[in-house]
């Protein structure tokens, strides 16, 4: 095998080893311009969702209070705030235990009918 097919050879594998790179790396960035398109996509349909109202409180009253009053309320008022509603909270399974006990006709306990 003469030289020159040698430097032939090899030419032509690098040529065809570069070619598949090029491929690869057009590939590559059409899938990733895709990508970006597509994330594009979602934050703008995001980016311009509507703004629901304030969700009401379970009793039908007036909505409640906004996530970001907490990082600029007082502590003390927070912390009467949640003491306020961990105890409407526990009234209210009071009430529904002592209707549910009275519908079945089964004893009540002396600490939920409240004797004093």
């Amino acid at each position: 095998m003469p030289w020159w097919s040698w430097i032939l050879l090899w030419v032509a594998l690098i040529a065809v080893s570069l070619l598949c790179y090029v491929l690869l790396g057009v590939r590559l960035f059409r899938k990733f311009m895709a990508t970006v398109r597509e994330l594009n996509a979602v934050g703008e349909a995001f980016g311009s969702r509507p703004h629901f109202p304030a969700p009401a409180d379970d009793d039908g009253g007036a909505p409640a209070k906004p996530f970001g009053a907490a990082v600029f309320a007082s502590p003390e008022q927070m912390r009467h705030d949640y003491v306020t509603a961990k105890a409407s909270r526990q009234e209210a399974r009071r009430q529904k235990r002592v209707k549910r006990k009275a519908e079945r006709g089964q004893p009540q306990s002396l600490h939920d009918i409240e004797i004093s």
